[in-house]
Parts: C-alpha cells; sequence; structure tokens
C-alpha cells in the first residue's frame, strides 16, 4: 500500500508521508488547501529538416509520362465526323459557318474530341519535336565534321587575247600578240575534329534539360486541357439548367398573371395583384433570357475549344449532377501534388540549365583542340602564248598540270584574355541559379496553397449543396401553399410571387453549387496529379413519367425582340 501511494506522489508531484497520523492529516490538509496555478511554459519543437528536393526528385528530373493518361491519338468511331477543319481553312460564304446541327457529347466525348482536335495541343507537342531537334543538333558537336569546298575553280574557263603595238620614228610596228585558253578544276576536302571542347558537355546538358521541359509542359499543356474541357462542359450543363429554371419559372409567372386576371375580372382582387403577377413575370424573362444568351455562349466556348466543324454547335448530354467524391485527404493531396506537378520538376531544370550554362561560360577560356585534315587537288590544261611576228614562226605552249596537297595537323586555340566577360557571364547564370531556387520556393508554396484552396472550396461547396437543396425543397413546398391560400382567399398575390421568386433563386443557387462543386473536382484532379474519385451513382429513377399538374404546366410563348431604343422611351412613359 505504501508503494502505491508513494507512486501517487511521484506522479503528482506531491510529498505524501504515512509515518504518524499527524503528518497523513497535514498532508490531507495540503492536498485539499488550493493550490496556485502552475506555470506553464511553451517550448518550441526544434524545427524539423526536410528532405531536399535534389534528394526527392534529383538534380535532373526526368519527364515521367506515364504519371497521367495518354492523350487520345484518334477520335471513337461515333465522332469521326467531328473532326477538326483544315489547319489553315477559313470559310467565305455564310452556308459554310451557319449552324446545322446541334451535336449532344458527354463528358467523356469532350475529353476525347478536346485531346485530338484541340490546335493548341497540337502546337505544344510540336515544340516537344522542336526541342529534341535542337538536342539532336547539340549532340552534333561530338562528331567530326567534313566539308567539301571549291572555291571559284569547279571548273572555270580562261579566255582572253592581248594585242602588243611597238611605236618607232614614223611608223608603228605590231608587236607580239598573246592569246589565252585555259581549263581549271580545284577541289578542297576538310576533315574537322574537336578533340578537346570545354563548352561541349555543359550545351548538351542544357539541350538535354530544355528537352525534358518541353515535355514536361506538354504534360502541363495536357492537364490544363483537360482542365478547360470539364469546365467547359460543366458551364454549358450549368446554362442548360439555368434555362430549364427561367422556362420553369415563367411558366409559373403565366399561371399566377393568368390566375390574378381572372380573379380581377370576377372583382375579387385589385389591380395592383395583377400588376405584381406581370412584374414578376417580367422579371423571370429576365432571367430567361439572360439563360438563353449564356447558354449560346457556352456551347460555342466548347466548340472553341474542341476545335468542332464550323456548322456544328455542341450540346450537353448528361445534366448537371454530383460528378463523384473526393477520396485523398488534405495532406494527401498536397504530397500528391508534390510528387506529379510538372511544374516543379520545370523549376529544378530550370536549375540546372542555369548551372550547365555557367560552366559553358567558363569553356569559352580554356583551351580547344582539334585535328584537321585538308586534301586539296587541282587540274589545269589549256594554251597560251601568240607571237606571229618572231623569226621563229608562232610560238605556242600548250599543256596540263595536276597538283595535290594533303595537310594533317592539329589545331589549338586558347582564349587566355577576354577582360574578365567569361567570368562574368559565369556569375551571372550562377546567380540566376540562385534565383531559379528562389522561383522553386515560391512554386513549391503555391502549389501548396492551390491544393488546400481547392480542397477547402470543395468542402465549402459540398456543405452549400445540402443547405440550397434544403432550401429548394422548403420554398417548393412555401409556394405551394401559398397559392393553395390565394386560391381559398385568405392571402394575397403578393405572397405567391414571393414565394415564387424565392423558389427561383433558390433553384439558381442549388444549380450554382453543383456546378462549383464538379469544378472543384476538376480543380483538385489537375492541382494535385491524383484522379482517386469515387463516382456517384445515377439516381434509380422510375421508368414511367410521373404525372404533372397541367395546372402549371403552359406554353412558354417566344417574345418579339424589339429595338433597343424604344425600351428607355416605353420605360419613360410607362
Amino acid at each position: 500500500m505504501g508503494r502505491f501511494f508513494r507512486s501517487i506522489a511521484a506522479a503528482t508531484g506531491f510529498s505524501l508521508s504515512l509515518a504518524t497520523p499527524l503528518a497523513a492529516a497535514a498532508a490531507e490538509e495540503s492536498a485539499t488547501a488550493p493550490q496556485a496555478a502552475p506555470k506553464l511554459e511553451l517550448i518550441d519543437p526544434p524545427p524539423v529538416p526536410l528532405p531536399s528536393a535534389f534528394s526527392t526528385k534529383g538534380q535532373r528530373p526526368k519527364s515521367n509520362p506515364t504519371v497521367l493518361p495518354p492523350a487520345a491519338t484518334k477520335l471513337d468511331p461515333a465522332l469521326q465526323r467531328l473532326a477538326a477543319p483544315a489547319t489553315l481553312a477559313l470559310p467565305d460564304k455564310t452556308d459554310q459557318i451557319k449552324i446545322v446541327e446541334l451535336r449532344p457529347l458527354s463528358l467523356q466525348d469532350v475529353e476525347n474530341l478536346a485531346e485530338v482536335n484541340n490546335p493548341n495541343l497540337k502546337a505544344v507537342a510540336s515544340r516537344v519535336d522542336q526541342a529534341q531537334s535542337n538536342l539532336r543538333a547539340t549532340i552534333a558537336a561530338w562528331y567530326p565534321s567534313f566539308d567539301f569546298t571549291t572555291g571559284n575553280q569547279f571548273p572555270s574557263w580562261t579566255y582572253g587575247r592581248q594585242y602588243n603595238y611597238l611605236n618607232s620614228i614614223g611608223s608603228t610596228t605590231e608587236g607580239g600578240n598573246t592569246q589565252t585558253n585555259r581549263w581549271a578544276a580545284t577541289a578542297n576536302l576538310g576533315f574537322n575534329w574537336d578533340l578537346i571542347n570545354p563548352q561541349r558537355v555543359p550545351q548538351v546538358s542544357a539541350a538535354r534539360d530544355a528537352f525534358e521541359q518541353a515535355k514536361n509542359t506538354y504534360l502541363i499543356a495536357l492537364r490544363d486541357l483537360r482542365l478547360q474541357a470539364s469546365q467547359a462542359y460543366f458551364q454549358l450543363q450549368y446554362s442548360d439548367d439555368n434555362v430549364r429554371i427561367g422556362q420553369t419559372s415563367v411558366q409559373a409567372s403565366l399561371v399566377s398573371l393568368r390566375d390574378a386576371r381572372a380573379r380581377y375580372q370576377a372583382g375579387v382582387a385589385t389591380k395592383l395583384e395583377v400588376l405584381e403577377a406581370e412584374t414578376q413575370l417580367a422579371r423571370d424573362q429576365n432571367i430567361l433570357t439572360t439563360a438563353l444568351a449564356t447558354q449560346a455562349n457556352a456551347r460555342r466556348d466548347l466548340a472553341r475549344l474542341l476545335d468542332l466543324p464550323q456548322n456544328i454547335t455542341p450540346t450537353a448530354k448528361q445534366p448537371l449532377r454530383p460528378l463523384g467524391v473526393w477520396l485523398p485527404s488534405l495532406e494527401e493531396s498536397i504530397l500528391g501534388a508534390y510528387a506529379f506537378r510538372e511544374e516543379l520538376d520545370n523549376a529544378l531544370l530550370d536549375i540546372s540549365v542555369s548551372n550547365s550554362n555557367a560552366n559553358a561560360s567558363l569553356g569559352a577560356v580554356q583551351p580547344f583542340l582539334s585535328i584537321i585534315n585538308n586534301f586539296v587537288t587541282g587540274r589545269t590544261f589549256g594554251y597560251a602564248g601568240l607571237n606571229a611576228n618572231t623569226d621563229e614562226g608562232f610560238g605556242i605552249s600548250s599543256g596540263q598540270t595536276w597538283a595535290t596537297d594533303n595537310t594533317v595537323g592539329l589545331n589549338l586555340r586558347w582564349s587566355i584574355f577576354d577582360g574578365g566577360r567569361a567570368r562574368a557571364q559565369y556569375r551571372q547564370s550562377k546567380q540566376q541559379a540562385q534565383e531559379n531556387a528562389f522561383r522553386f520556393a515560391d512554386t513549391r508554396d503555391r502549389v501548396r496553397f492551390e491544393v488546400e484552396q481547392s480542397f477547402n472550396d470543395l468542402r465549402a461547396d459540398t456543405r452549400t449543396i445540402q443547405t440550397t437543396s434544403r432550401e429548394v425543397l422548403s420554398s417548393r413546398e412555401s409556394l405551394r401553399l401559398a397559392r393553395l391560400r390565394f386560391q381559398a382567399g385568405v392571402t394575397t398575390q403578393r405572397e405567391v410571387v414571393d414565394n415564387q421568386r424565392d423558389l427561383t433563386q433558390a433553384q439558381l443557387r442549388y444549380a450554382q453549387a453543383l456546378a462549383d462543386y464538379n469544378r472543384g473536382l476538376a480543380d483538385l484532379r489537375r492541382r494535385t496529379g491524383l484522379d482517386q474519385i469515387a463516382i456517384c451513382q445515377p439516381p434509380k429513377l422510375s421508368a414511367i413519367k410521373p404525372l404533372e399538374d397541367e395546372t402549371y404546366t403552359v406554353p412558354v410563348p417566344p417574345e418579339p425582340l424589339p429595338p433597343a431604343c424604344s425600351a428607355p422611351y416605353q420605360a419613360a412613359q410607362s
């Protein structure tokens, strides 16, 4: 027992003694007396060193195209008619751009069309080929070069005559005349091979890093394209939902206006109720007009992104529904972004390129050694010379010559002093490498913030979907009760109009919440490089269409479009 109390005393910090009852009572009294709260000292934990990006990714990380599904290279058979027009095609007639087909597309169809048709992705892929060609051109510095030159004689023909006259006292005598007719050919074959080139290795390294950056840029462009395609499709779904809500609101307003006019003609309602119904109808028509314009713009924006034929407009085949549930936690999402975001790899490659440029700058003042071999050959044939006034008669010299020359040697070039230019360029490149290191830290922090922002926004959108759905249900029931009260004559048209407006706004907010939620999922996929989404199961609906209340099902008549100049005058006169 004593051991037990001693252990309690050691754990609590009190000194207990069981020698005498008096000591025990004193100990009990001191234990029950109020004690001063112990002063807590906050001790900062020592900072935990983080691993270096060079140890995690390497100083020159390689592009890894397997981190995301590859881009499609051909269209599905059902989408063959939606192939992109020629790159340099430009319509010049109205029937070439007139819309003749509305083509419903699913989200998978949109992604397939974007990956195959989008011209920006093709341009980025072309830059990858350009970087590869530049790398191949830089690697050529390791190989010897052969040059074949001929100068100005391959072949050359020389023809000329020279007339000489000798002047004497009182007469002029024709001297010896000469004539030249000669063919000549000369060729030079040169061989040069750099045995020592201090700039060759860093230049090849910089070109190789630039090639890896180009491949990473293609992966970034592919991720961005998929994000843009998804967001454009969600925007189209959202605009379709707004059109549906606007049409439903206009139908409800037409019913309210019909009832108000009927009650006014029966003498049980006032003119004010009719005006309130007309005002609400105008509001709902304005909502429908804005939604139709937004829908048309969303369709054409998607057509632009997909590079569809000029006479086809896409529509959304699938309704606006939650796409799925994001499975990774916030910490897993951040680590996924650190592991799969190509922007971080490009930042590290920028550091490597700057270091390679620094080494190339120092190589300019180091010795270069190359082996050379020049082989020169030439041939000349023809005749020259003619003298008609000599005793020997005509003197002609003719014949041909053949000459060859071969030179083999070493060529040494060493820039001993350049005024400090190479050393200054070296410092500049090293300073640029340090700048790129700072930019890597900025990119790392920005990547984390983007992931946290998307994750938090997605949680808020999830909560908003729940609240706005309850708001829609409550507003719909309130409108139903208000209509029953209005038909029973216990309320006014104002209550019906207010509840109808509340329902319209609640439906718009619910549609906005769904679109924002799907956009948040697409943002997280893009910003983390992960694709761990649990797809929502579609609701099980009955095959029999539910009966609708014909009282509130009325057609929406088309509204004429008057000139904009007459609208202010009509409003001012009303």
